[in-house]
C-alpha cells in the first residue's frame, strides 16, 4: 500500500510538472516569417504578410523585415489616405512613429516628452479639465512624458489626436492625463489638452464638430467642441457620465492594476454617421453600449445590451453597428438606425434585444475590428490565439484566417482595401509584441 501511494504521489507530481511545462509551451510567443499566407487558399479574401517593423531581431534576411527601436509596445495604428502614411502609437516608447505606405520607409518620430522648452503647447498653461485634481503633484504638472494609446483624425485628416494612458509621474493613473493634437502636414504636436483620468479611446464626429475622449479610469467622457479650424479654440463642452462617476483614490505606494480596476472600463467609442449620437462600449461590469444624444444637451439615453458582454471595440460600416466582445470571442452586428431608435424609445432604462443581433465566434481575445470599404468583410484581431480572422458580414461566418505575431491588439485597413496594418503589443510574462505587421489583401 505504501509503495502504491508513493507511485501515485510521484505520478501526480510528474503530471503537475509536465502540465506546467505544457502550459509554458502554449504561452510561448509567436513570431512569423514574412511570406506566410492565409487559409483556406480558396477563400474569397486572402492575406499575405509582406512587411514588418519590429524591435526583436536586429539581423533580418528580408529587407522588408525592418528592425526599428521605435516599435516599443505598439498599441494602435491609423492610416491617412490623403497623405499615404500611417501612424503607430508606441506606448512604452512615448512616441508616435510615422511611415509611408508607398515605400514602407519611416518618415518621422514624434516624441511625447514635455519640458520647459515646449510649454507653449499648453494653452495659457492649462493643466486641468473639469474638476479633476492631481493626487500628489503640486507643481510642474505639464513636465512629463505621455504614453500614447489610441488616436483618431479630425478635420478631414488635418489633425491627429493621440491620448495618453497616463502622465509619466502618475503611476496609478489617478490624476488628469492629456491628449496631443498633431498637425499631419508637419507631423508636429501643435497643442496638448488636459483630459480626465486614464483616457484610452478617442473618436471624432464625421462632421468634425466634436471629439470624444473616453476615460477608461472613471466611467466618464470628455466631449470637445472642435467646430473651429484653430486647435487653440477647441474647448470642452460636456463631461459625460455613464451611470456613476468613480472616485479614484488609491493608497500611496501601492501599485494598482488599472487595466482591470476601472469600473465599466469604457473603451470602444463611435459617433453615428449623422454625428447626432455617441456610442460607448463598456468592457467592465455587465457590458452593454451607452448612448448619448448630442443634439439634446448631450443627454445620457441609457444602455442597450447585446448577447455578449466585455465589449471592446465599436465601428459603424454602412447600416451595421459592429462590435467585438473580448473575453467571449465574438464579433456581433446589428442595424445602427434600429439600435438608436430602440434606445430613443427606451430612454432612461436599460434594454436587451437578442434577436436584433447576429454573431460570429472568432476566438478568445477579440480586440480591434475593421471593415472593408464595401462592408462585406470584417477583420478581427484575436489576441489570445495570435490570429487575424476574416468574417463575412452577410452570413456572420469565418471565411479566412492568418497567424499574427503575438499578441495582436491594434489594426487599420487602407481605404483601397490593399493593406491591413496590425500591431502586436505583447504580454507581461508571456513575451511577444514589439511588432507592426503589414498584410497584403486580395479580395476575389
Amino acid at each position: 500500500m505504501i509503495a502504491l501511494k508513493q507511485f501515485l504521489f510521484t505520478a501526480l507530481l510528474f503530471l503537475i510538472i509536465f502540465d506546467g511545462f505544457a502550459q509554458k509551451d502554449e504561452e510561448e510567443s509567436i513570431y512569423n516569417t514574412l511570406g506566410i499566407t492565409s487559409v483556406p487558399f480558396n477563400a474569397p479574401v486572402s492575406l499575405e504578410l509582406i512587411a514588418r517593423y519590429q524591435h526583436r531581431v536586429a539581423a533580418t534576411k528580408n529587407p522588408n523585415d525592418k528592425f526599428d527601436r521605435s516599435i516599443n509596445s505598439p498599441k494602435s495604428v491609423n492610416y491617412l489616405p490623403e497623405k499615404k502614411k500611417f501612424y503607430v502609437q508606441s506606448l512604452e516608447g512615448n512616441e508616435t512613429v510615422v511611415y509611408s505606405i508607398e515605400t514602407f520607409e519611416k518618415l518621422k518620430v514624434i516624441r511625447h516628452v514635455f519640458n520647459a522648452q515646449n510649454q507653449h503647447l499648453f494653452k495659457d498653461g492649462e493643466y486641468n479639465a473639469f474638476d479633476y485634481k492631481y493626487r500628489y503633484r503640486k507643481s510642474d504638472f505639464n513636465i512629463f512624458s505621455g504614453k500614447p494609446v489610441e488616436s483618431c483624425f479630425s478635420h478631414n485628416g488635418k489633425y491627429l489626436w493621440v491620448t495618453y494612458y497616463r502622465r509619466s509621474y502618475d503611476v496609478n493613473a489617478e490624476s488628469p492625463s492629456a491628449v496631443a493634437i498633431i498637425d499631419t502636414e508637419s507631423d508636429e504636436i501643435i497643442r496638448v489638452m488636459p483630459t480626465g483620468i486614464l483616457p484610452k479611446m478617442i473618436a471624432a464626429s464625421p462632421d468634425s464638430r466634436y471629439v470624444a475622449v473616453t476615460h477608461w479610469g472613471d466611467n466618464t467622457l470628455g466631449i470637445i467642441d472642435t467646430s473651429s479650424d484653430d486647435p487653440f479654440e477647441f474647448s470642452y463642452v460636456n463631461h459625460a457620465i455613464v451611470d456613476k462617476r468613480l472616485e479614484v483614490k488609491f493608497e500611496p505606494g501601492v501599485k494598482v492594476d488599472r487595466d482591470n480596476n476601472c469600473g465599466y472600463c469604457l473603451r470602444g467609442t463611435v459617433f453615428t454617421p449623422d454625428s447626432k449620437y455617441l456610442l460607448v462600449g463598456r468592457m467592465g461590469g455587465d457590458g452593454g453600449i451607452a448612448v448619448f444624444d448630442l443634439e439634446n444637451n448631450y443627454q445620457y439615453l441609457g444602455v442597450s445590451y447585446s448577447p455578449y458582454y466585455n465589449i471592446r471595440h465599436l465601428i459603424i460600416s454602412g447600416d451595421d453597428l459592429i462590435i467585438s466582445s473580448n473575453s467571449t470571442g465574438h464579433v456581433q452586428k446589428t442595424n445602427w438606425q434600429a439600435f438608436i431608435q430602440s434606445r430613443l424609445e427606451n430612454a432612461g432604462k436599460n434594454t436587451i434585444d437578442k434577436e436584433a443581433w447576429k454573431s460570429c465566434y472568432v476566438g478568445p481575445g477579440a480586440r480591434t475590428i475593421v471593415a472593408s470599404s464595401d462592408g462585406k468583410y470584417v477583420f478581427a484581431c484575436v489576441n489570445n490565439l495570435s490570429k487575424i480572422i476574416v468574417v463575412n458580414t452577410s452570413t456572420m461566418s469565418k471565411v479566412a484566417e492568418i497567424p499574427a505575431d503575438s499578441f495582436p491588439v491594434g489594426m487599420e485597413i487602407t481605404d483601397d482595401d490593399q493593406y491591413l496594418l496590425v500591431t502586436a503589443q505583447g504580454k507581461t510574462g508571456k513575451g511577444g509584441g514589439h511588432s507592426v505587421m503589414v498584410y497584403k489583401l486580395t479580395m476575389n
